[in-house]
């Protein structure tokens, strides 16, 4: 009798370790989906309708948390000055502070019949809270214009400062032809300009473009202001939305391999 249960101990011996093996990987599996959110996320710029050329628009610049130890309490953004933008605008945000720094420009702008000598080079914005706490992310709205006719994109070089001090710098920009860099730079593209020249956007009156040069709130672009408050009022939801997909998806993972595991074990059963 100890002899022919050898072998019956061995098979469940296998069994077990086969069931096992597969578990693992599956749990491995399910790790790589549910982090591969995260592991590739950056500061990005994303346009609210069109982007065009010479026109107007309203972008949200998209902020996620990389760390689990720490929250996001700053985040500098960079206009480049090659492409002077006359009237850069941030919608408040709830819990932050928003300022922004004009320079002067070597070559004086042309807009709307008047002439502008600085524009805007940066926009930095401060926690007066938590931040953006680990597995968050934040949206932060600005209205763009006049957008430049003879450029394709616009570099965003953006600073991100952490709680920690940790500070990543997103200023790598993209060489054609290359795999895409570690920390790369937001970029705005620019769609053709459209007949209109607004470009999704309300373009401002000569008093308001004055307004705008000399610092002050004219809010020439409300209806867009007021799509981008909406989208985010829901970033929220759509961080929830993106979870629950991550989560859903680990199980059906799980689910499958425990079918495998279930297969291997009848497959064995009937050989037996």
């Amino acid at each position: 009798m100890s002899v022919s249960r050898t072998p019956a101990r061995r098979a469940s011996v296998r069994r077990v370790s086969a069931v096992r093996a597969a578990l693992a990987g599956g749990i491995a599996l399910s790790s790589v989906v549910l982090l591969s959110g995260t592991a590739f996320a950056h500061v990005s710029v994303q346009p609210q309708g069109e982007a065009a050329k010479g026109g107007y628009a309203t972008v949200n610049i998209k902020v996620p948390n990389e760390r689990d130890n720490a929250s996001t309490v700053k985040l500098e953004v960079n206009f480049p000055l090659d492409h002077p933008l006359a009237s850069v605008m941030p919608q408040p945000v709830p819990g932050w502070k928003a300022e922004v720094t004009k320079s002067k420009l070597d070559k004086p702008l042309e807009l709307h019949g008047r002439t502008i000598n600085e524009a805007v080079s940066k926009v930095t914005w401060t926690a007066e809270g938590a931040g953006i706490e680990p597995g968050r992310f934040q949206q932060f709205p600005l209205s763009l214009g006049q957008l430049p006719e003879n450029a394709d994109e616009l570099v965003l070089k953006s600073v991100q400062t952490y709680s920690n001090k940790e500070v990543v710098r997103w200023i790598e920009e993209q060489k054609e032809g290359a795999e895409e860099p570690q920390n790369p730079a937001p970029v705005l593209k620019l769609s053709a300009a459209s007949d209109d020249h607004h470009g999704g956007g309300a373009a401002p009156s000569a008093t308001a473009t004055a307004s705008a040069s000399a610092g002050e709130k004219d809010g020439h672009d409300d209806k867009a202001g007021d799509k981008a408050e909406k989208n985010t009022a829901s970033a929220s939801s759509s961080s929830s939305s993106d979870t629950t997909a991550r989560i859903l998806g680990v199980i059906g993972i799980l689910v499958g391999v425990a079918g495998v595991a279930f297969g291997v074990l009848a497959g064995r059963r009937r050989s037996a």
